[in-house]
């Protein structure tokens, strides 16, 4: 059994034991001020790209004909991630965080280059796919960062940090690309966001190197796991064709749904804890709980820029800025489940996060009626946001805090495997709901294109609503009984792989 503290955390510069200093810094104490910016500000270029890229996209889609094809361009990013997601865990956890952490931010680049100069719907979705790939290395990169370089104390606090870091992109961001989308063109929401690489870079790399890079223990690199490569490539290809079936609704397009099955099914089952979809209490249930959470808010979150556009004629500004606010909340909601003293209601705060999700995602449909005002979901969103703060950095602490240090690349992998295929998935069957119901043919309420199309948005909301039902049940499962409880109450409060396969 590994002891709670990795490898590299507080050490000094002679890698000795922790300074007196670094025992009792904050995460913006002196010992940790350069590396915390400088991870938290690669999150704040992820989540400029990803409000204000969302913004851009319903005028990018209807100026490249590419309406019908709307959630490919969602869902490709989550596909390519998926792959990215795992060599990044192979990668940190055999040569450390930062080759993936540097690769991942120069294939985040340049998918947006690709995106921003397309002239045709598919490249468009390549250039998003390869921003997947980036932000798949990306995201697990700085996991192992916060496992390996944070004690235990201050993991809480650097995932409120991340989610801080949504904050200001998410009231610039969409008002920054909307005005950018109206005056210059959607083109330069994508290739400006690019030149942000370089101070997250050159601030956080260096520190990276001190406390996080190499293998665990001075371990010796070791060698590629091909089986889970293989298993990777497997779980991408499956969820790409399914995704395609999905947006394919003619008979012919069940070849390739039951392709991608046949690929996906066993791939997830090499890659995810065991037990994962029954829920089995611990580390597997907390995997599940990420997917079902993301997956459903994300797949939500994705047409309701487009619900707002198309059907009650906002503009791309305005129908970004409704989402602005949640950023705020959901940073309120990581910095809640911060504090030391709700430690112990942590299980509580998640099944209310979850319920708060699902009803967020239950109203945002109400607009869909002419009667009901259009801010109501820029409301309802702030309260899901809220509530997505409390699970979604919830999640995190406790992955980590189930992973020994030489497996933290490889279980995060699994975190955010759920997360990102559960979203692929997600909005795969969303966006086949929608271009079942005419969806694919919306336009501005203008012109007078409605009939069937707020069904098109319903049939999407409402079954993602009952998926955050299903993780506000799954919370209650998050903690294991008998033994392994004891220990988390003892005092070196052990703990080990959980039931990982291999991670």
């Amino acid at each position: 059994m590994a002891t709670l503290e990795p490898r590299g955390v507080g050490v000094d510069d002679e890698g000795g034991a922790p300074s007196g200093r670094e025992r009792a810094d904050g995460v913006l104490g002196r010992s940790y001020r350069a590396l915390s910016v400088g991870i938290v500000s690669v999150v704040v270029l992820v989540a400029f790209e990803a409000t204000a890229v969302g913004t851009a996209m319903p005028v990018a889609a209807r100026e490249l004909d590419g309406v019908g094809l709307y959630a490919f361009a969602f869902s490709g990013y989550f596909t390519t991630s998926l792959f990215g997601m795992v060599v990044s865990g192979q990668w940190a956890d055999r040569r450390g965080p930062v080759g993936a952490l540097t690769a991942g931010i120069a294939a985040f680049g340049a998918g947006l280059l690709v995106s921003g100069t397309a002239g045709a719907m598919w490249l468009f979705i390549l250039g998003r796919a390869v921003q997947g790939f980036g932000g798949g290395l990306v995201i697990v990169a700085l996991y192992v960062v916060v496992g390996r370089a944070y004690p235990e104390r201050l993991r809480p606090a650097i995932m409120a940090a991340f989610a801080a870091g949504w904050v200001v992109p998410s009231v610039v961001g969409p008002l920054a690309a909307g005005a950018v989308t109206e005056q210059l063109g959607w083109r330069w929401v994508f290739v400006g966001i690019p030149v942000l690489v370089v101070f997250p870079l050159a601030l956080a790399l260096p520190q990276i190197r001190r406390r996080a890079a190499g293998p665990v223990d001075g371990r010796a690199p070791g060698g590629v796991d091909r089986r889970r490569i293989r298993l990777a490539l497997g779980i991408s290809l499956g969820a790409g064709l399914l995704q395609y079936a999905a947006q394919d609704l003619r008979p012919l397009s069940l070849l390739p749904g039951l392709a991608g099955a046949a690929l996906l099914v066993p791939a997830v089952l090499g890659l995810l804890p065991r037990g994962t979809y029954r829920a089995v209490r611990g580390l597997p249930s907390v995997v599940l709980l990420r997917g079902l959470a993301a997956g459903s808010f994300i797949a939500a979150e994705s047409f309701v820029p487009l619900m707002l556009v198309t059907q009650r004629g906002l503009s791309p500004t305005l129908a970004g800025f409704s989402l602005a606010a949640g950023g705020g909340t959901w940073a309120l909601g990581s910095w809640v489940q911060s504090r030391a003293r709700v430690e112990p209601y942590r299980q509580r705060l998640m099944t209310v996060g979850m319920v708060l999700t699902a009803a967020a995602i239950a109203t945002a449909p109400s607009v869909l009626i002419d009667s009901v005002p259009v801010w109501t979901v820029a409301v309802a969103w702030g309260f899901g946001c809220f509530g997505m703060g409390l699970v979604i950095s919830s999640t995190s602490v406790l992955l980590l805090h189930l992973s020994a240090p030489e497996e933290a690349g490889s279980n995060s992998a699994a975190l955010q495997i759920s997360d990102g295929l559960s979203n692929a998935l997600l909005l795969a069957a969303g966006g086949a709901a929608f271009a079942a119901l005419g969806g694919g043919a919306v336009s501005h309420t203008a012109t007078g294109a409605t009939g069937a199309h707020p069904a098109a948005f319903a049939v999407v909301f409402l079954p993602m609503a009952g998926v955050a039902l299903v993780g506000a049940w799954v919370t209650t499962r998050l903690r294991e009984r008998g033994p392994e409880r004891q220990r988390e109450r003892g005092p070196e409060r052990e703990r080990g792989p959980q039931s990982v396969p291999e991670p």
